[in-house]
């Protein structure tokens, strides 16, 4: 049986990062298993990125220490950038240089070919070979996301990893990033991905919860759910914004938030039949990421 250090592939120990007054990440400590999708979970500002860039040798941290696959991302980041694939949130290749020229380029500065490795990224890029010679900076969204992920993949990396790649697509284009990352999962690589998308956390094997800078909570998403620890209820009303300031007023209330065009409630102890169109419901991800924060 193998031991923690041999399955999982980085272990990140009490990392802290400030910008002046303000703390970014505070003691950040979560280890990612060697072939799983981990998924880093939260809203905009929660310290996603600045960890991403810790991770990937970019910045260093306040305090703590990290590994990603055995070497340090201090003393080791010169061999640590061969081994990882890196993709940015903001769209950061050469705009003025075509497709082919950009995959080229990433294949030369990491000692390899195209078509070394083309086995990885064949079911990406021949979506958009065909607009191979098309500068970068005239491709749409959606083409810019395969391209910069065919970039990232192009030497083999152990352990990618992807901060916010789905952000500013179309739903069509995230459902068939999302089935990308699948196939390269079989292919014995470690994704590590974070998203403000909810929905999205679903389609990781573990996720971590992040807000301000702090870890929440990490399990599987079924684990997450399965341990909300209240009933939840699902109401509306012809005018949803007075009857959520109505129940926030309520001391039978103990939660209650907007989800789409539906309130969900959590009650202090048995539920108010007053309430509109009441109906128990079944958590999501989303709803166990506000019982957290709110509690």
């Amino acid at each position: 049986m193998k031991n923690n250090s041999q399955l999982s592939i980085l272990n990140s120990q009490l990392i802290t990062k400030r910008y002046g007054d303000v703390q970014v990440l505070k003691d950040v400590s979560f280890e990612v298993e060697r072939g799983e999708i981990f998924g880093l979970i939260g809203p905009d500002g929660a310290g996603k990125t600045t960890l991403f860039r810790i991770l990937t040798s970019l910045i260093l941290a306040d305090s703590g220490q990290a590994t990603v696959d055995g070497l340090d991302v201090v003393k080791d980041f010169r061999e640590l950038r061969k081994r990882i694939g890196y993709m940015p949130g903001r769209f950061s290749l050469y705009q003025d240089l075509s497709v082919e020229e950009n995959l080229n380029f990433f294949a030369t500065v990491f000692n390899t070919t195209v078509e070394e490795n083309y086995y990885l990224i064949r079911d990406i890029y021949k979506q958009i070979e065909p607009f191979k010679r098309r500068r970068a900076g005239k491709l749409s969204g959606g083409m810019k996301q395969k391209l910069a992920l065919s970039c990232a993949l192009i030497h083999k990396p152990t352990v990618l990893f992807l901060d916010e790649p789905t952000t500013g697509v179309d739903p069509v284009s995230r459902k068939e990033f999302w089935d990308m990352l699948k196939k390269l999962k079989m292919e014995g690589i470690t994704i590590i991905v974070s998203t403000p998308y909810m929905d999205e956390a679903q389609l990781c094997d573990r996720i971590a919860l992040i807000q301000h800078g702090k870890i929440l909570s990490i399990e599987t998403p079924e684990k997450i759910i399965s341990g909300f620890p209240e009933k939840l209820y699902q109401a509306h009303s012809e005018n949803n914004y007075l009857l959520l300031v109505d129940l926030r007023k309520s001391p039978k209330v103990k939660s209650a938030f907007m989800s789409g065009e539906y309130l969900h409630v959590v009650f202090n102890g048995e539920a108010d039949e007053t309430v509109p169109n009441l109906k128990e419901i079944a958590p999501t991800i989303e709803d166990c990421f506000i019982y957290l924060i709110e509690n």
